[in-house]
């Protein structure tokens, strides 16, 4: 028995309702929700500090998450581990063919293009297209939200009307680095615990205001 089926009867037994563990017998798609988010973030921090020793044990506790949610779906008889693999493996067939078919792609940017166009012609299962913009997670933190619908309005040529000041986005993409842009946001942040704003609402508050706005134009 491979590992990958080892955690797999594992995590079923735990669920088991006469014999598994109650914590885990009590829990549902909304209860671990918050734990997927903590378990990503704690990967994530590995990540950034390249360390290989906990970072094998992080990418487990994430993939546990995803069994954990397989497996719930399985109960209800949704869908299941395998069918989760499945599915995202002729995913990843059908947006690389220039790998597994004859397409050519000769950088990212042209693998990137490609994916989009293939992306469109799919049946949505995911994020629903609302307007001109894409339905993103409320879930993303603000700035990941506030760069995703930027990246939208360049993607989609959207006319902001002037709400959004490219002259000034411009400058600052000329004069800023990563290291510059680290001291500017943190500087926001001081800023915002003095006044007693929290900068996560605000930055997403505007942006959805932002968005509210150019879809009703």
């Amino acid at each position: 028995m491979s590992a990958i089926e080892d955690l797999l009867k594992t995590v079923a037994t735990l669920r088991d309702p006469d014999s598994g563990c109650p914590w885990d017998i009590e829990q549902d798609h909304q209860s671990l929700a918050e734990c997927l988010v903590d378990e990503c973030c704690e990967l994530l921090q590995t990540i950034d500090r390249l360390d290989m020793d906990h970072m094998e044990e992080e990418l487990g506790d994430v993939l546990l998450q995803v069994v954990m949610h397989a497996q719930i779906a399985a109960e209800y008889r949704a869908f299941d581990f395998e069918s989760v693999c499945r599915v995202v493996n002729e995913k990843l067939i059908r947006r690389h063919p220039h790998v597994f078919g004859e397409a050519a792609a000769g950088d990212s940017e042209a693998v990137l293009v490609q994916w989009d166009q293939i992306k469109a012609t799919e049946s949505k299962r995911g994020p629903r297209q609302v307007g001109r913009f894409k339905d993103l997670p409320r879930q993303l933190p603000a700035l990941m939200y506030a760069k995703d619908v930027y990246k939208q309005i360049q993607k989609g040529a959207i006319e902001t009307g002037g709400l959004v000041d490219e002259d000034a986005i411009a400058a600052l993409s000329e004069s800023m680095d990563a290291g510059r842009v680290g001291e500017q946001l943190f500087q926001i942040a001081a800023a915002c615990r003095k006044l007693g704003i929290d900068p996560e609402s605000a930055l997403r508050s505007y942006t959805q205001k932002l968005v509210d706005t150019l879809e009703d134009d």
